[in-house]
């Protein structure tokens, strides 16, 4: 039997964020995922914005979080060694509707302590961004936007949770939890565990886990998402991250150069029935077209080189329905950030936490953390925490000479496998050999940026699957490309790309 103070199910950015900051305590602490990586659920597929906090209502949690967050995030990711740009952003708009909204937002921004916010006129919108269609009517400027890797980050939260003592689980999925006398067991197949206290960061299925050990308080219903990315040599086409508010109550667009210098489009919003449906959708990428046609219609799309899926959490307050017995969603879903208490004992779920769920992930890690050593009794600090945790070797981060030393030590820094990041075979064998390492190639492509180049992988995955498979120390034909049963090389042989 596994015995823990607390057990984090979930290991998406939400719960490598909770399991780091439950390590500032004296817990002894188990982070559960069920799929074979970190940050493969709504963490892997999303705008990858840090946001400043003028779009939430003041005075809320999410708004306080969101402002502190956003502040703090350059410092945040110095500590985990990990890439970020405090680029800024810009929202336009092109009539009046969008004007006024506009300017709601900039006194919102102004009531929550937002830095450096101000309206900008069309010449003033067109000289920091003069690619923006001569159209715009008025543009609002935050300077503490920013964009980062949601998975990069969130490896990171883990890896520094791990640092300091933590254990991460993966493949490890949770069937039943057991009330006990003085805290839990959970049921994981062929592993069972007790713990005094759970904290609940299962994304979209954070309600059935909750269901667990408590009659249906929430719903989480998904809606889906189309992204575009542009190739580097469109980059340069916007410096800061575009928002578009739209004169109909629609989707707008949003633009974001990201830390790898693409151009990041989306997301649509196209509803969907299944929790992990990460497809693509012809409406949704043509009303993106269409959407970029307005706000930056010089914006070279030629250059495309992917188009990607993603799945968000939309929560509901449920009730249960006289009549039928049946639980029925409310008429209006929760925007707010909510973190449910079950007692009586220590059982916190974060429930549908989007938006800015990523640039407040480390706030709610730190909230709940200090919950739980409060339920469990005011326990102490831990006086070792130690939050630095050492970036991996990016040698394009490096001067020549740098580079030149350590590939004298180690000559594999010298062999370029992924050609369009320029990411050596050195810096893939490390990211098999972190821990947590990766074990499929979109596990690489998350610690070190292998295959998101132009080519998208054309060129390198043969030879990371053949990385993966001399480390691991299996047949290049066992390696997936994520999740179970994704092979790429069939085992009577042959490509199944």
């Amino acid at each position: 039997m596994n015995c823990y103070d607390v057990i984090v199910i979930g290991g998406g950015l939400l719960g490598c964020f909770a399991a780091r900051n439950l390590m500032r305590y004296k817990l002894k602490t188990a982070l559960l995922e069920r799929r074979e990586d970190l940050c493969t659920g709504i963490s892997r597929a999303n705008t990858a914005i840090v946001y400043s906090g003028y779009d939430m209502k003041p005075g809320t949690l999410k708004a306080k979080m969101c402002v502190k967050a956003a502040q703090e995030f350059g410092t945040l990711c110095a500590e985990l060694g990990v890439r970020y740009s405090p680029c800024g952003s810009i929202m336009v708009c092109f009539g009046p509707r969008g004007a006024q909204t506009l300017r709601q937002k900039y006194e919102q921004g102004l009531e929550s302590g937002v830095r450096g916010i101000k309206l900008l006129s069309p010449q003033e919108v067109l000289q920091l961004e003069p690619n923006i269609s001569p159209q715009v009517v008025l543009g609002l400027y935050t300077p503490d936007t920013g964009t980062v890797i949601p998975w990069e980050l969130g490896i990171a939260a883990a890896e520094n949770a791990l640092q300091n003592g933590a254990d991460i689980l993966l493949n490890t999925e949770v069937r039943d939890i057991v009330p006990l006398e003085n805290g839990f067991q959970i049921n994981c197949g062929s592993q069972t565990f007790e713990t005094r206290g759970i904290i609940n960061c299962a994304g979209l299925f954070a309600a059935e886990i909750l269901e667990k050990v408590s009659s249906p308080k929430v719903r989480i219903y998904p809606s889906g998402g189309d992204y575009l990315i542009l190739d580097t040599k469109a980059g340069g086409h916007i410096s800061h991250v575009i928002f578009h508010e739209p004169e109909h109550k629609d989707k707008g667009l949003t633009l974001v150069p990201t830390v790898d210098g693409n151009i990041l489009i989306g997301p649509s919003e196209v509803p969907v029935e299944e929790k992990n449906f990460f497809a693509t959708t012809g409406e949704g990428l043509t009303a993106l077209r269409s959407l970029v046609s307005e706000v930056i219609p010089s914006l070279p799309l030629e250059h495309l080189i992917r188009s990607f899926g993603a799945v968000r959490p939309n929560p509901f307050w449920v009730h249960q329905d006289p009549l039928s017995g049946r639980y029925v969603p409310e008429d209006k879903g929760i925007s707010s950030f909510t973190i449910l208490e079950s007692t009586p004992r220590p059982f916190l779920s974060l429930i549908g936490i989007k938006t800015p769920g990523l640039t407040c992930a480390n706030e709610l890690g730190s909230y709940v953390a200090e919950k739980m050593a409060a339920l469990l009794g005011n326990i102490p600090s831990n006086p070792d925490f130690n939050p630095q945790r050492p970036a991996p070797l990016r040698l394009n981060d490096l001067s020549w000479a740098e580079r030149a030393k350590i590939i004298k030590r180690n000559p594999l820094y010298g062999q370029i496998v992924c050609r369009c990041r320029k990411i050596s075979e050195g810096e893939i064998i490390d990211s098999i050999r972190r821990q947590p390492g990766a074990v499929t190639v979109d596990g690489v492509k998350r610690r070190t940026g292998s295959g998101t180049g132009r080519c998208q992988g054309s060129f390198c995955t043969q030879k990371i699957i053949e990385i993966l498979a001399r480390e691991h120390g299996c047949s290049p034909a066992e390696i997936h490309k994520d999740n179970k049963g994704s092979y790429l090389i069939s085992k009577e042989g042959g490509s199944q790309c």
